[in-house]
């Protein structure tokens, strides 16, 4: 039986996570961008799964020399990825693409980014294993990879643990992806014999994220993915609105906390 290697396809193209991608980005490219320095000057950059093209066209700005190409599978994030960045002229360019079987011959970039996606595709070590090929020796690899086991909120009426638990990762499971990869990245690329792996972590918490940030983000989670959640777990649509809810209400309350942690991990191809 072949493997849908696109189960949240649906999820992906709505319009819900063009606003969760940008509340995303507006929380996290704060921390993250420092990261980038460590790369020095690359020419060529790949981001992988781009959607619409919200940090790709970011590192063409930080990286005003280099020629960046962000590839999905959505044409119609990358329609929208084009008409955005027309102000940066050919530097930048898009492509329609599977991540599993890249078009790229080996070694094409000197830097290839990997950002949210990894939770959403099953068997996501292949996806990290072409990032490598396709990035030069010496060159570096820079996935932000999701965990949504890394996450904490108070005070709360109900116990969100137990929805990530019941809800999105018995949904992810059910459907062939995996929302806890992002502690696997280090293995994954120590195994393929990549060097100097690292992992850093960026804090979307509601001390450094501004809290209608942050709801944004889990506004548009439960925007886009109370239906499915419910259809393929034993949670009711109900229950999962009211998870989603009760989280956004400790994120907006101003002596609450919440906190989740993304791990990015980074290596030497």
């Amino acid at each position: 039986m072949s493997v849908n290697r696109n189960p949240q396809q649906a999820q992906m193209a709505d319009e819900s996570m063009v606003r969760n991608l940008a509340a995303q980005a507006q929380a996290i490219w704060p921390q993250e961008m420092p990261l980038f320095g460590r790369y020095g000057e690359p020419a060529t950059i790949l981001d992988l799964g781009c959607g619409t093209g919200e940090i790709t066209r970011r590192l063409a700005r930080l990286f005003t020399g280099a020629q960046v190409t962000g590839v999905d599978l959505e044409e119609s994030h990358l329609n929208s990825a084009r008409k955005l960045s027309a102000d940066l002229g050919k530097r930048v360019t898009y492509d329609s693409g599977d991540a599993f079987e890249l078009r790229y011959t080996d070694g094409t970039f000197d830097l290839a980014v990997c950002r949210h996606m990894l939770q959403a595709v099953p068997d996501a070590h292949l996806v990290v294993a072409e990032l490598v090929r396709v990035t030069r020796p010496g060159g570096r690899v820079h996935i932000l990879a999701e965990d949504y086991s890394m996450m904490h909120f108070y005070p709360t009426k109900l116990d969100a643990d137990e929805f990530w638990r019941l809800g999105p990762i018995t949904f992810a499971r059910n459907t062939g992806s995996d929302l806890r990869s992002g502690r696997k990245v280090f293995s994954w690329l120590s195994e393929l014999g990549c060097k100097e792996v690292r992992v850093d972590y960026v804090v979307l918490d509601t001390i450094r994220v501004e809290r209608e940030v942050f709801a944004r983000i889990w506004e548009a989670w439960r925007d886009g993915y109370s239906d499915v959640i419910a259809g393929n777990t034993t949670l009711t649509r109900q229950q999962v609105w009211d998870y989603w809810n009760d989280m956004i209400a400790a994120i907006r309350n101003p002596n609450g906390y919440a906190c989740w942690q993304v791990p990015i991990i980074s290596a030497v191809a």
